[in-house]
């Protein structure tokens, strides 16, 4: 299913046909993707949908095979390094240094997203006071539980104050308190006009989106507010449509 057409200058994501094979295997099939601004956005399907792989042809960290597309109106096939300037991304795996303080850890971010030297020391303290993690700086990273350690990745994700932030599972192994905790940080990022890109394999954390898409097989199966894809499929829940969709899924 398509998603309705929105003026190009109310998109902070717009894909046509987006398609990345791996020799006969297509894992993103043709997809067409609108993402408003300031919205957020779900980006949802079982194991192997192509979820992380659309999402990393979005950042700019590979190349499509066919298909196009643009992120904060650049082109990411041919702009890829002005698209990583103005995006966040946390992997679904903790990247940093584990080693290293927080405050190391952010000062490290912020010489990889170039951040002016004159703005660091505010920038970085701003990341901090939003995530929580002020009153930790100077813990060693490892020694600290992994919802911390996510708080950090976040704080290290938006110092640059992104205007778009690609989250891929960003609460996986992370205890239900600490899942609504980080949620009400991504709440908090969208409301200063963040663009939020996140997947996620907890469909009631995708009750908090604004809009979700649901990918099948590499292609878009339906797109909408969770309201509206509950009332389309007759569910209760999303994770009544996602079993609903995932039914019709052909890959093993």
């Amino acid at each position: 299913m398509k998603t309705p057409e929105a003026n190009s200058s109310d998109l902070s994501i717009r894909t046509r046909a987006l398609t990345r094979r791996f020799g006969t295997f297509t894992a993103v099939d043709g997809i067409d993707i609108e993402v408003r601004r300031g919205e957020i956005y779900g980006f949802l399907g079982a194991n192997g949908a192509g979820k992380t792989t659309a999402m990393r042809m979005l950042c700019g960290l590979l190349e499509p095979t066919s298909g196009e597309g643009e992120v904060a109106g650049f082109d990411i096939l041919r702009e890829t390094s002005r698209i990583r300037t103005r995006i966040g991304y946390m992997s679904q795996k903790f990247s940093l240094y584990p080693d290293l303080t927080l405050r190391e850890n952010l000062g490290l971010s912020a010489e990889l997203y170039d951040i002016p030297r004159r703005q660091v020391a505010e920038r970085l303290r701003d990341a901090a006071h939003r995530t929580g993690i002020e009153p930790l700086l100077d813990r060693r990273t490892g020694d600290l539980p992994w919802g911390w350690q996510q708080r950090l990745s976040l704080a290290c994700a938006t110092a640059h104050h992104p205007s778009i932030l690609f989250l891929d599972e960003p609460t996986g192994s992370v205890d239900p308190l600490s899942r609504r905790e980080f949620w009400d940080l991504i709440r908090s990022e969208a409301s200063r006009g963040t663009t939020i890109f996140v997947t996620t394999h907890y469909m009631d954390e995708a009750e908090y989106c604004d809009r979700v898409c649901f990918l099948v097989d590499g292609r878009v199966a339906d797109v909408g507010t969770p309201g509206e894809l509950k009332r389309r499929h007759a569910a209760q829940t999303l994770q009544q449509v996602f079993l609903d969709l995932a039914r019709k899924a052909r890959r093993s």
